[in-house]
């Protein structure tokens, strides 16, 4: 076969990127390991910045997140027994969306299909090869037979652990990386939401976050140990340590419920530095990792595919190479203001081994300050509804 960027990983940033290219006119093949349910069964981000909801709409794929998103202004930090709510609409003019990831990769994947195009699911051994040379191709295996795809460009949308990056030698990249010493137990519960809008909460017995999906689906997370397994932690357990790190009022208001989907994650920050080796470029997690207390993997994924999307347009249309010789730079200077801003939640909201004494007075001190002063609302408005691209 023969294509003219060949995408590897068929998650948001894979199927964005393809539907911008085919806007572009731009041929595409989207290489995917897994097989469509299993991408769409994975649970994931689900706030949505008011650019990646741009580019959804750009691509078609924006319809039924504008009917289905619950549109926030604002988000509420919970700390000493209070909430207090912080106005990003009044401080930016903008908004967040909360739409989940699923439902973005299922709108893409139905797009993409309505457009005709090719996504090969099951592609088992995908390797990138030639990259660093002007004929590029992707080899890869299918019902037990080889296949190869010669094309101009390769995009590594194939996450964190994906074949892209682990196929450039180790001297021609450098990557930045912090572990949290904790973890996220995450539960999906089939019940309203406690509040109309996100609530994160610093306790002295760790994080907690009330999020949502719907109006009737809620999203809850506690921090937990790293040694920590979801067998430890039965659906009753869970609701009892979430209730002792909420203040009174929420408490009140949470309705409980059978967990439909429960997992760990644990946090960390990760950036890879290039984005592109020769004709490859890597975007999203195959390239940057951020804790999801700030809100912005999903969205950094939907930027870098955007700066891609633009340089490779500038590249076909225009005969220039300016776009995707800028491209690593242009997106990594958004990419590393994500990781400071979601390294700063992180670092505001939760336990840390050391978080005693000055430390959790620290903690307190910026949460008031946060919340009383309009200029540091205004800072953590701005990053939160999403930096420009």
């Amino acid at each position: 076969m023969r294509t003219k960027v060949a995408i590897i990983g068929a998650g948001p940033a894979g199927l964005l990127l393809g539907q911008l290219l085919h806007t572009c006119g731009i041929d595409n093949i989207v290489l995917e390991r897994q097989t469509p349910d299993y991408v769409l069964g994975r649970i994931r981000a689900g706030l949505l910045e008011e650019g990646t909801v741009a580019l959804l709409d750009q691509v078609g794929a924006g319809t039924r997140a504008h009917r289905e998103g619950l549109v926030h202004h604002g988000v509420e930090l919970a700390f000493g027994g209070a909430r207090h709510r912080i106005d990003m609409t009044a401080a930016t003019g903008k908004t967040v969306m909360i739409y989940g990831q699923t439902e973005v990769t299922l709108d893409l994947m139905n797009a993409r299909t309505a457009a005709g195009l090719t996504t090969i699911y099951e592609a088992a051994d995908v390797t990138p090869h030639d990259f660093d040379t002007d004929h590029p191709g992707v080899s890869y295996v299918k019902d037990g037979v080889g296949q190869d795809i010669a094309c101009d460009f390769i995009a590594g949308c194939d996450g964190f652990h994906g074949v892209s990056r682990a196929s450039v030698k180790p001297s021609a990249i450098e990557t930045f990386e912090r572990i949290y010493p904790f973890g996220w137990l995450g539960i999906l519960s089939e019940t309203p939401p406690v509040s109309n809008e996100l609530i994160y909460n610093n306790h002295a017995r760790g994080f907690a976050l009330c999020t949502m999906r719907s109006m009737h689906r809620s999203r809850y997370y506690v921090q937990c140990s790293l040694d920590d397994h979801v067998d430890q932690w039965p659906d009753e357990k869970f609701w009892d340590e979430l209730k002792r790190r909420l203040d009174h009022e929420a408490v009140d208001n949470l309705v409980t419920g059978p967990s439909i989907e429960k997992s760990i994650a644990p946090l960390r920050s990760f950036v890879a530095e290039p984005m592109r080796f020769g004709r490859m470029f890597l975007a999203g997690d195959a390239a940057h990792i951020v804790p999801p207390t700030g809100a912005k993997g999903l969205n950094l994924a939907a930027s870098d595919v955007h700066y891609l999307s633009q340089a490779l347009r500038e590249y076909y249309d225009e005969e220039s190479s300016a776009g995707i010789d800028g491209y690593s730079e242009k997106a990594l200077a958004r990419v590393w203001k994500a990781v400071r801003f979601s390294w700063w939640m992180t670092s505001m909201l939760h336990r840390f081994p050391d978080t005693e004494g000055f430390s959790a007075r620290i903690q307190l001190a910026e949460l008031d300050y946060l919340v009383s002063s309009k200029a540091a609302s205004a800072s953590l408005s701005e990053n939160y509804v999403g930096l420009p691209y």
